[in-house]
């Protein structure tokens, strides 16, 4: 009796092992994506500036320079936040991680939350004004993770080539 063909055996794919990422390619990805905050920052300079003339009437001396203000500043510090936010978010990565192949994960390896999200950005500020010192704590770290890394509940990865 002919033997009836056997189905194709399923192979379930093999989960993306990767590791913790280290801190040059973290600084290298921060600078390529400050590069894209400058753009959008001096968009929204711009239009703070319009404003600020336009519709509220003020005017500059001559070779006075212009100011955006306390509610300019704080603008433009959600500019900073919303970028990082809706990048890491939404996609996990920001432009600058993903030429470098740095993904954010939470600490099941999921998207992070809004609420991580706003932490690690809260906690990152911190770590840099403190000059880096938050990030350093990733050469002592057992997990390689940086200070605000281990706050938020977030970790960067290095993902391998191809992914």
């Amino acid at each position: 009796m002919p033997q009836p063909p056997h189905p194709p055996e399923q192979t379930t794919p093999k989960p993306i092992v990767a590791s913790s990422a280290g801190l040059i390619k973290r600084f290298a990805a921060a600078i390529y994506d400050s590069l894209l905050i400058m753009a959008i920052s001096l968009a929204y300079s711009a239009i703070a500036l319009a404003v600020k003339t336009l519709l509220l009437g003020e005017s500059l001396a001559p070779g006075e320079k212009a100011e955006m203000g306390i509610i300019g500043f704080i603008g433009w510090i959600a500019i900073w936040i919303g970028f990082y936010v809706l990048f890491w978010q939404r996609f996990g990565q920001t432009l600058g991680m993903k030429a470098w192949r740095l993904k954010l994960t939470n600490a099941d390896g999921k998207k992070p939350s809004v609420g991580q999200c706003l932490l690690r950005c809260f906690f990152g500020g911190i770590s840099l004004a403190c000059f880096g010192l938050g990030y350093f704590w990733l050469w002592l770290d057992p997990e390689r993770l940086t200070l605000h890394d281990r706050l938020s509940g977030t970790r960067v990865l290095q993902l391998p080539k191809g992914h």
